[in-house]
């Protein structure tokens, strides 16, 4: 079972500056795309931290695992960064499957674009962490990152946005380490079908409004 996240801070270049926290009751089998703890494996927690727009860090593993460490998370975990307020986290359930997402979207971007984009483009973020209350096989894991992604771009065409995501988008799925195994994870499987609502329904709920992001509000 995966807690619902705690909202604390960090001090860090003289501010407090939000992020998550996620711990497991017992270490779950987890998958992501996050610069810390992502690929397969077993996890105990995630951390999602809001860092400003200006973020030129080299070392975000690095940066990630020393907020774990002073925060006393123990064992290997999952780390995710975001230019917006992760205290606007939009937590979505369908059918036992637990979604939480926080959502930039003031730039979306096609994945197919021909050219990257500038430098100076406000990408943002949109971090979704998922929770399945089923262990699913290896493949049924790497496809439900596949199926949230797909939700995610249906959301952001829903709203009427030119793109599918941003350039610097994360998905962590986690699930019990044991009990019978569920071999799929596409949006017609058991858990992939409510998985895909769960998350079209968070992107969406950020609505066609811009999230400021974090470092903005500072200036406000």
């Amino acid at each position: 079972m995966l807690s619902e996240p705690q909202v604390t801070t960090r001090h860090e270049d003289g501010r407090d500056i939000p992020l998550l926290v996620w711990r497991a009751v017992r270490p779950l089998r987890t998958v992501g795309t996050g610069p810390l703890g992502g690929g397969l494996g077993v996890r105990r927690w995630v951390l999602n931290a809001t860092v400003p727009m200006s973020y030129d860090r080299d070392d975000p593993a690095d940066h990630l695992a020393g907020m774990a460490r002073r925060l006393g998370l123990d064992g290997p975990g999952v780390g995710l960064l975001t230019g917006v307020d992760v205290t606007e986290v939009i937590a979505r359930v369908d059918t036992g499957v637990q979604v939480w997402a926080t959502v930039g979207l003031g730039t979306p971007v096609p994945a197919a674009a021909p050219d990257v984009a500038a430098p100076a483009q406000r990408v943002g973020t949109v971090n979704i962490v998922v929770y399945v209350p089923a262990r699913l096989g290896d493949a049924a894991l790497v496809n439900a990152v596949a199926t949230a992604t797909e939700a995610k771009a249906q959301a952001i065409a829903d709203l009427g946005l030119p793109g599918t995501g941003t350039p610097t988008d994360a998905v962590t799925v986690l699930c019990p380490p044991d009990g019978p195994v569920s071999a799929y994870g596409g949006p017609r499987s058991t858990w992939g079908a409510p998985l895909a609502r769960a998350v079209h329904a968070a992107v969406s709920a950020v609505g066609t409004d811009t999230v400021v992001p974090w470092s903005d509000r500072l200036q406000g």
